[in-house]
């Protein structure tokens, strides 16, 4: 993974919904440029990139997905992200060209079993293309997850506590920080009565998680020990700010839950549900793996509360040492930074691949 030569990566993004997808594809898009490669993202909507990137970045531009059609040269490395399918006239001109393209689908980030077997693999394309699997993931038999250079020591380096002042979000003395960011979620009631118990100050984030705060909250976005802020929509260098600011987050979907792990602090996930329920499935995966190591009592309780967060039973479970679950998130942090970050993987498997 040494190799440093300088290529053109074409990602292409469908903007399913909630902004996942693209919030992957740019944060990969910005680590490949930041490594020296140029990147080219094509996306059908890149509306959100206006609170979530306002600067953009160098090494990156950004297109819309029908212009995909228009005849301009290929990158030297072509990713699908999430099977998002190729527009049928670029997969034309690779198949026509002497010296195609390497196709990569990028899938989405999984713990289960199935991920180590299939990474790497390639499949052949009705075309005499190969396009290869490329799947993130927390094992070195993965493609890793997402982590810039140097990120790790930002995190070390960052001052929480002036960046909560700076930005009009301080707590008050003895009040725990607690960042929300979720979908439509049926266990908020029980978890606000839950922190209401103690001095808690909770950071909601724009959409979803500020709007359901209103509405229970009423106005004074007050109840008992606790009070509730909304946040406006952030760029993702302030949302990950806020995770590393936060004494505890709840986070959603894929790239917000990665970047809790970086943080290194207490975390609960909302994974993105889905009707065959395969949701539950890859919830207990990574659960499975995320607390092998844990203590028995603490593993117990984080189980019992990403059960109740994401549609199990209820009353919400009640906390244990607060300082083992945060010695455990930072081993967990520390055991995913030995590992091949995604952009490494992805850079080196270029250069085996050209």
């Amino acid at each position: 993974m040494g190799d440093t030569h300088s290529r053109r990566w074409d990602i292409y993004c469908r903007v399913i919904d909630n902004h996942g997808d693209i919030g992957v594809c740019w944060r990969l898009a910005c680590d490949l440029a930041a490594r020296g490669q140029h990147v080219r993202l094509w996306v059908d909507d890149a509306s959100a990139l206006a609170w979530m990137a306002p600067s953009g970045v160098p090494g990156v531009r950004v297109f819309p997905w029908k212009d995909a059609a228009l005849d301009c040269e290929l990158g030297d490395m072509v990713i699908e992200a999430f099977g998002c399918q190729l527009p049928t006239v670029v997969v034309d001109r690779m198949a026509a060209m002497d010296r195609p393209p390497v196709w990569i689908n990028l899938e989405y980030l999984s713990a289960e079993p199935f991920v180590e077997r299939n990474h790497r693999v390639p499949s052949p394309h009705r075309t005499g293309l190969r396009k290869w699997f490329f799947y993130p993931g927390f094992t070195e038999r993965t493609g890793g997850l997402i982590r810039e250079a140097g990120l790790l020591q930002r995190r070390q380096d960052f001052d929480a506590a002036a960046w909560l002042q700076s930005n009009g979000l301080g707590p008050r003395a003895e009040e725990r920080v607690v960042s929300l960011f979720c979908y439509e979620q049926p266990a908020l009631p029980a978890l606000l009565e839950h922190l209401s118990q103690r001095p808690t100050l909770l950071l909601a984030t724009a959409g979803h998680a500020a709007r359901q705060i209103e509405h229970l909250l009423g106005a004074s976005l007050q109840r008992g020990a606790l009070r509730a802020l909304l946040l406006p929509a952030l760029p993702q260098t302030d949302y990950d700010h806020l995770l590393w600011a936060s004494d505890l987050n709840f986070v959603r979907g894929e790239d917000s839950f990665v970047r809790a792990q970086w943080a290194g602090k207490p975390f609960v996930w909302q994974i993105y549900p889905q009707a065959d329920g395969a949701d539950a499935l890859k919830l207990q995966a990574f659960l499975d793996r995320f607390v092998q190591a844990a203590d028995p009592t603490l593993a117990s309780f984080i189980r019992q509360t990403w059960a109740a967060w994401n549609g199990g039973a209820l009353p919400w479970p009640v906390e244990p040492d607060t300082a083992a679950w945060q010695r455990h998130c930072m081993n967990w942090r520390d055991a995913l930074a030995r590992q091949g970050d995604l952009a490494s993987q992805l850079i080196g498997f270029a250069a085996e691949s050209r």
